[in-house]
């Protein structure tokens, strides 16, 4: 027998395993994407095309039981992940704001989008059990290039509007969340190349906090920083350095209002005054000299050198804080879900989402130590 007869048999045979009525492409592309693979090297561990992996992510086709199981069995899922079940909504990296787009890799970012698409919809099935704060979230209705006066006057706003007391914020993350805003930290089999991004794009705003920063100073910065980003940046293209200069200018603004933290400021390079004001106001050493210049109380050229004896200093910065600040929203989810009565199991069954990957999201957004996805062999 010919090779090309053998592809004609092995044809036939899959049209007569007949096509799995209730397959979802999308979660096929999140799960491609959450293991960082190529469509060309999915359709080679599993012994496809790759024009048929782009049909089936693209809904244009639907595999067979046995290509099904093939997929399942090539990404480490159970084939009923693969089926319609609760739906995963794409996350546009046009509607993503991560803090160094052009420098991420194609892979790298869309394996950190698939994460958030994947937080997103279980977010979504946990919230059919237990309710969750209601997003309260300002929008700053800036101009394409605002002061930052202006962008000082968003961050007082939104401190108004949540009710925020004067003085040092005592937990940035946990503020957030309180808030309606999903903070998860990014898992570990998470490209280390990603830092903190953040996305305003499904239900509910969500910040993606980097785990490779073990610094409370700056974790509490990036928390603000993100929240910059959903504040000001709905519908701006991601990724430029103007935009991401915005967001540094909210998060100091936010975490150290002007009129509270001149006074703790030193009007020349103090470090022994700049470490007091770190501790009391929870913010790094580098955050506090880019407030002393953005305030005109440094020039530019104190500002330099200030930066370059920090760069000395390397990281972590002298005086530590202690651990970074953790999100507990989905950890207290999970409680009351059990206290009731109601298993992670029960949730992954009915939403067709496997338990680890359940497990996975809620670590994210919870203070505990994190599991890595297994692969699990399909049924």
């Amino acid at each position: 027998m010919t090779s090309e007869s053998d592809q004609l048999m092995a044809a036939r045979r899959r049209r007569a395993d007949g096509a799995v009525v209730d397959f979802d492409g999308q979660r096929l592309a999140v799960a491609r994407r959450l293991k960082r693979l190529q469509r060309t090297t999915l359709a080679s561990n599993a012994g496809i095309t790759p024009a048929a992996v782009t049909q089936f992510e693209k809904g244009q086709s639907r595999p067979t039981r046995t290509v099904l199981g093939q997929l399942a069995l090539a990404l480490g899922v159970p084939t009923d992940y693969l089926r319609m079940g609760r739906p995963i909504t794409q996350v546009p990296a046009t509607e993503a704001h991560f803090r160094s787009l052009r420098a991420t890799p194609a892979l790298t970012r869309d394996q950190a989008l698939a994460f958030a698409e994947t937080g997103l919809a279980v977010i979504d099935v946990l919230e059919q059990y237990v309710e969750l704060p209601g997003v309260n979230l300002p929008a700053a209705f800036l101009p394409e290039t605002p002061s930052s006066s202006e962008i000082s006057a968003a961050a007082a706003e939104v401190r108004k509007s949540w009710g925020v007391p004067s003085g040092p914020i005592a937990n940035m993350v946990r503020l957030v969340e309180a808030n309606g805003i999903i903070a998860l930290r990014l898992p570990n089999f998470i490209d280390s190349a990603v830092d903190a991004f953040s996305t305003n794009s499904g239900e509910r705003p969500l910040i993606l906090l980097s785990p490779q920063k073990d610094d409370k100073a700056r974790s509490r910065f990036d928390a603000a920083h993100e929240l910059g980003h959903l504040v000001m940046h709905e519908g701006v293209a991601p990724g430029s350095k103007l935009v991401e200069n915005q967001a540094h200018g909210f998060a100091a603004a936010f975490l150290m209002p002007e009129e509270e933290i001149v006074p703790d400021l030193p009007k020349r390079l103090d470090w022994e005054t700049l470490q007091q004001a770190k501790k009391k106001w929870g913010v790094s050493l580098r955050a506090l000299c880019f407030r002393a210049n953005r305030l005109g109380l440094w020039s530019d050229a104190l500002y330099r050198r200030a930066n370059i004896q920090l760069s000395t200093m390397g990281l972590p910065e002298p005086g530590p804080l202690g651990p970074p600040e953790s999100p507990s929203l989905l950890e207290k989810a999970k409680d009351l879900l059990l206290s009731e009565g109601i298993s992670l199991e029960e949730i992954a069954t009915s939403s067709r989402f496997p338990l680890e990957q359940l497990e996975s999201v809620i670590a994210a957004g919870s203070g505990r130590k994190q599991r890595k996805l297994v692969v699990v062999e399909p049924h």
